[in-house]
């Protein structure tokens, strides 16, 4: 954490010690000693010259950063101490505990406990001064807000509306608004007047497993394991379409060469056709008998390709929909296909360890490459079609298209490697090491590894270059985007945000895209469903990554909805939406589909009125040109996280 004026950084470790850093060197300062073992909270001072901490012993100490000493230490907590922070004056310290109470310390006096809050039916999950230093808000595994008198002590409002514990609580900015995020997965506005709260949720209902994008329609296509496909407009952050028809899990999606179709595969065994500019489902591709790993069109977008775990490769046609070819051959599941440059051979690969090349005309097998130990998960044709890459554990072997001869092997990861991309220009090969966390760049010439990229602190999952080629990126599990300096092989730019990147299970689809080189800017896909456009603007040291927009779904409005023939709804359900504003006599009921109360994002969804979609959140979001190491949090698919511009 840095120091109101960034003159300092102070790291809180595991052991129970806190070390102060002068950032004008980056010696250490100060080893603040006296908690007991265990991950301690910190805070600074407004003015940045005292440092408050919070530890599993259940105590609250105060520091001097100048002299390192302890001014105070206070005690009253009967359970681990998990936040603190300062009133906006500076003169009263709130900690949160999972004793179940907030407590108010006086920092000048260092009298004991000032006042304790307490409400919370189990551990405070969070806490947040008003700008004004007059309320506190805190959040509970109660799955309340609970909005405090700091004067009094008394808990003005208990807010209810998530149904799990809440993680995090702040006020916006002018203090007449209050924003959680649950462990439910949503976000709430709550309005201070009224205590009513507005829910966001994301876009999409599950993680985002693929994100294309269209060039000349300046669009962007997400899938996601909530079955659905969306596109999104580059510019605006609007919904265009969804695309509904899918029942399971979508793991691919591809545009076609003229990206006036998409095409879909997925876990319910079928590869559908969507037709861009109407959202319309043109055909369902069905002959697999197991899920369809992967999908793609031939360069002239009269074919389309498919992979799957029942060990075959077909080829549909584009303008019928019909299945052209079944390719039998491998003895396990196929997990990827790719057309050469030219159209005229696919090549596949799988779980028996071997790339497959086959003849599209003729659907014979021309070459079986064998000499990986273990799967093979990513394939790639050189730009010229001379060649293709391919990745298995700790190798990366290059095979000679016409002969099917192994012209390089890269070794180098220690295990588990997972991506392999050419170059745009073909005179370089990137891999990237899924445990090891390095990024390796092969000179295909000379066969010796150019750069070895390390930084990232977990699973690395996914790479890609620029379209200029100058720049490669790296994604990974700890949520973190980094942006490499291909010929020095240096971090320029990193990029983190509170929802990972991608899930493990999710590794066979894309969730980084790049977008365009003038300006340079990229799109990546959330765990938590969430579709972000970044740019990166400045020059030289100057250089961020701001977020251009993120999807976000509000809660639709209930105006003006009629309820009284809306099957699926109970009594009690008609008559809690008729409160929020929906017509309609709940007594005249139709035929009643379920007598289940229904969550509010389901009845909201089967209401007969037209009622907007999409929210977008616009920047700014940035990431510093400058990287500095930093512990990272896992989150899991949560929301963690909220932000009040």
């Amino acid at each position: 954490m840095y120091s109101p004026d960034g003159s300092t950084f102070t790291v809180a470790l595991s052991d129970g010690n806190i070390v102060v850093y002068a950032t004008s060197n980056w010696e250490r300062t100060w080893i603040l000693s006296g908690h007991g073992k265990g991950d301690s909270r910190i805070a600074y001072s407004p003015n940045g010259d005292r440092i408050v901490s919070g530890s599993n012993d259940c105590t609250v100490r105060v520091w001097d950063v100048t002299t390192g000493d302890c001014l105070f230490i206070f005690i009253g907590h009967t359970d681990s101490v998990f936040d603190v922070a300062y009133s906006p004056q500076g003169n009263v310290v709130v900690s949160r505990s999972y004793d179940a109470t907030l407590r108010l310390w006086d920092v000048e006096s260092g009298d004991l406990c000032v006042r304790s809050l307490s409400g919370h039916e189990g551990g405070v999950t969070s806490l947040s001064y008003s700008p004004q230093g007059d309320q506190i808000v805190s959040g509970g595994e109660d799955n309340t807000v609970r909005l405090w008198d700091v004067e009094t002590g008394e808990c003005r409002s208990t807010m209810v509306g998530h149904v799990k514990a809440v993680k995090q609580t702040l006020f916006s900015p002018k203090g007449d608004h209050i924003a959680s995020v649950g462990y439910d997965k949503t976000v709430r506005l709550w309005n201070m007047g009224s205590g009513i709260s507005r829910k966001i949720s994301n876009h999409h209902r599950g993680d985002v497993t693929g994100l294309e994008y269209s060039p000349k329609r300046n669009q962007i296509a997400s899938s996601s394991s909530d079955s659905t496909i969306r596109i999104w407009d580059a510019v605006t952050g609007a919904c265009i379409h969804p695309l509904v028809g899918h029942s399971e899990y979508v793991i691919k999606i591809a545009y076609s060469p003229e990206e006036d179709q998409l095409a879909s595969c997925s876990r319910d065994r079928t590869v559908r056709l969507w037709d861009v500019e109407s959202g319309a489902c043109r055909f369902i591709l069905t002959g697999h008998n197991r899920w369809v790993y992967d999908v793609e069109f031939s360069p002239r977008g009269n074919q389309i390709a498919s992979a799957s775990n029942d060990k075959t490769v077909r080829l549909w046609s584009g303008e019928t929909g019909e299945c052209q070819r079944i390719l039998t051959g491998h003895s396990d599941s196929v997990w990827v296909v790719r057309y050469s440059p030219q159209g005229n051979q696919v090549a596949s690969a799988g779980e028996d360890r071997t790339v497959r090349l086959w003849d599209v005309e003729t659907g014979a097998c021309q070459h079986t490459l064998i000499g990986h130990s273990g799967s093979i998960i990513r394939i790639a044709y050189s730009p010229n079609g001379n060649q293709i890459a391919s990745v298995s554990y700790h190798t990366v072997r290059l095979w000679d298209v016409q002969t099917g001869s192994c012209s390089h092997i890269f070794i180098g990861h220690q295990m588990g490697a997972t991506r392999v991309v050419y170059s745009p220009r073909g005179d370089q090969v990137a891999s990237a090491g899924c445990y090891d966390r390095a990024v390796r760049i092969w000179d295909i010439a000379s066969g010796e590894c150019h750069q070895t990229l390390v930084g990232h602190e977990k699973v690395l999952l996914a790479i890609a270059y620029s379209p200029r080629g100058d720049l490669i990126a790296s994604w990974s599990d700890e949520g973190e985007v980094r942006l490499w300096d291909v010929e020095t092989g240096d971090c320029r730019w990193r990029l983190s945000y509170e929802s990972t990147i991608r899930s493990f299970d999710s590794i066979f689809s894309h969730t980084f895209v790049w977008m365009s080189s003038e300006p340079l800017s990229f799109i990546t896909g959330g765990r938590d469903g969430s579709v972000r456009v970044w740019d990166v603007v400045g020059e030289g040291d100057q250089c961020r990554i701001q977020m251009r927009w993120m999807s976000t779904n509000g809660e639709l409005g209930l105006e003006d909805a009629c309820v009284q023939d809306v099957q699926g709804l109970s009594y009690l359900n008609k008559r809690l939406l008729k409160q929020r504003g929906a017509k309609g006599d709940p007594n005249m009921r139709l035929r009643e589909a379920s007598k289940k109360v229904m969550s509010m994002a389901s009845v909201v969804s089967k209401l007969k009125s037209s009622t907007p979609g999409i929210g977008v959140t616009n920047g700014p979001s940035t990431a510093l040109a400058k990287p500095f190491p930093r512990h990272s949090e896992q989150h899991g698919g949560r929301a963690t996280d909220a932000v009040m511009q």
